[in-house]
């Protein structure tokens, strides 16, 4: 089955590998490498979808674990799909459950056919299999949507990784099997550990089923980030060309800018949304915890760099009060400044690619940035 959903490479930076590119969905156009915010339960949290539109963010990303236990995915393919049910207009892409299921150690059992586990929300049991989460990511109608896979915890010796990988090949088969739609994208996605030669086993594999996409997994779990590069340095050089990359997870400002470097189009992540309704913004110089006492009199913006509407219009000082009186717009505020910010990086490094100065960007950045 022909997927119209399409990916265009217009340019791969000769010095680091950094691509820049275009992919064309039935909900629009994305400029890569680009950051998508995470909307779990079909919301980002703290924002609207007009507030999002406005930030320009051009894809965000929905969980299907938790669409599937609440409301049901049967609804809102009855409401006419996640587009429709959550009034975004714009590209959407699902994930496949399968990190939320396996974070639920105590609560499953995992087996060749898919697996079995309890509900976090009521103990209620249910099972997944690469066909099951098809039919659920096909009714709810992202554009793009992930295959089933294991993702393998750290640390995490061979034999239980390759194990890991064993299995989500098989999966990726089943599910693109059961895959129904044309116009819905199934990415397959590269597992192996932290292991090089089951990570480029993963790759050959991959594309011997053949995607149009694929997800890099089982990163940011808990390992060291230069780890983490390490196996991206892996995968650059062997993953294909035509098509794009989604390292799934990942969201600080640090990881996005070694990220693309290391040739990756897409990127989602939590992060910027759930520190925002703890205190901290993102900012030019690194992470703003704005609760903390020393900004109780500061009248500057939370990044004198930013032009979101926070910056334009807010001070340090009345954030901080609105965090320490638990007031809702704390939240509202912290979080528009940070999704803006991530979305500014990713339009400033592909401005960087097209002009053949991103080293020199990342340099620049690092020199003012704080990654503790």
């Amino acid at each position: 089955m022909a997927c119209i959903i399409k990916f265009e490479l217009i340019k791969t930076c000769p010095r680091t590998g950094a691509r820049l590119g275009k992919l064309y969905t039935p909900h629009g156009t994305i400029d890569t490498p680009v950051f998508m915010p995470v909307g779990t339960q079909a919301t980002v949290k703290a924002v609207t979808p007009k507030i999002l539109d406005e930030l320009e963010a051009e894809i965000i990303l929905s969980n299907t674990y938790h669409l599937y236990l609440r409301p049901g995915h049967n609804l809102i393919d009855e409401a006419g799909g996640l587009h429709k049910f959550m009034s975004w207009n714009k590209p959407i892409l699902t994930d496949s459950g399968g990190f939320q299921v396996f974070s639920l150690a105590d609560l499953r059992r995992i087996s060749d056919s898919g697996v079995e586990f309890q509900s976090h929300l009521d103990g209620s049991y249910h099972f997944f299999s690469p066909e099951k989460v098809m039919e659920i990511e096909n009714k709810l109608g992202a554009d793009i949507i992930m295959a089933f896979d294991i993702c393998s915890p750290y640390p995490c010796d061979y034999e239980e990784a390759k194990k890991d990988l064993e299995r989500t090949i098989k999966w990726a088969k089943r599910c693109k099997e059961a895959h129904q739609r044309k116009d819905q994208a199934l990415f397959g996605i590269i597992q192996g550990g932290m292991y090089e030669d089951l990570r480029t086993r993963s790759v050959e594999e991959m594309l011997t089923i053949d995607f149009p996409g694929y997800g890099i997994g089982g990163l940011s779990v808990g390992e060291p980030k230069e780890l983490m590069y390490e196996v991206l340095d892996v995968l650059n050089p062997v993953m294909p060309k035509d098509k794009p990359r989604y390292l799934m997870g990942v969201g600080s400002p640090d990881c996005l800018v070694e990220g693309v470097l290391r040739g990756v189009d897409m990127f989602d992540c939590v992060l910027p949304t759930r520190i925002a309704r703890n205190g901290t913004a993102m900012t030019s110089q690194g992470r703003l915890v704005v609760r903390n006492a020393t900004y109780q009199s500061d009248f500057s913006p939370l990044d004198p760099e930013c032009d979101c509407y926070t910056c334009k219009n807010f001070t340090r000082a009345y954030i901080r009060h609105l965090v320490k009186a638990g007031e809702i717009l704390s939240s509202i505020l912290i979080t528009i400044h940070n999704i803006r910010f991530l979305i500014n990086l990713m339009k400033n490094m592909r401005q960087a690619i097209l002009e053949d100065r991103l080293p020199e960007f990342r340099n620049n950045f690092f020199d003012g940035y704080d990654r503790t």
